[in-house]
């Protein structure tokens, strides 16, 4: 007889559903900072100061200090750097959409007499949205993310961001924290809440 799966209580407990032990992620809403940080020194201690406080050190990384040597910080991604997700999405809501439409335009009005079955609809609509995906996250790869065009003079003069993703309700502690220590550091905060995959 086995026992009961060990899921960790973190993940939001078991719950049973039409039989079957069904696992409920409880994903916590998080909040994006942007720490400018003048010099590698006091970049260090911050990061520490996050990790004592319980932010996970995946869930920190640093745009600026090329050539620099600054321990137990990941460089940005490239989703974070640049416009790429906002360019995936809007490639696949945009190529989604005229593929659908074209795909109607056949199906309500046949070329040379030859009624489309409705598969045609799914056709048009999947290629649009794949081929204008790709096309758009090939431009925006290259864009500078629209967050970090605030910071980009600071960063050419030798600033650092730290870019932290942390839990809603824990904005507040976290940037009074980092302020009652480093008065000279520019905080800000994302408006919108984060999709943190890491």
């Amino acid at each position: 007889m086995h026992g009961h799966a060990p899921w960790p209580e973190a993940w939001g407990g078991i719950r049973r559903i039409a039989g079957l032990h069904a696992h409920i992620v409880e994903v916590e809403p998080m909040r994006r900072l942007y720490f400018l940080v003048p010099d590698p020194d006091t970049t260090q201690t911050i990061v520490h100061e996050l990790e004592a406080f319980g932010i996970p050190r995946r869930h920190i990384h640093l745009v600026g200090g090329e050539g620099l040597s600054i321990r137990d910080v990941d460089p940005a991604t490239l989703a974070q750097k640049t416009d790429l997700l906002a360019g995936v999405l809007g490639g696949l809501v945009v190529g989604g959409a005229g593929g659908f439409l074209g795909g109607w335009l056949a199906y309500a009005h046949p070329p040379g007499g030859v009624q489309p079955g409705e598969w045609i609809l799914w056709a048009t609509t999947a290629a649009g949205a794949l081929f204008c995906t790709f096309v758009c996250a090939l431009i925006a790869k290259d864009m500078p993310n629209r967050r970090l065009r605030r910071y980009e003079s600071a960063i050419l003069s030798g600033w650092l961001l730290l870019i932290v993703d942390v839990p809603k309700d824990q904005v507040e502690a976290v940037v009074e924290l980092i302020r009652s220590h480093h008065r000279d550091a520019d905080i800000r905060i994302s408006l919108a809440d984060q999709p943190v995959l890491a």
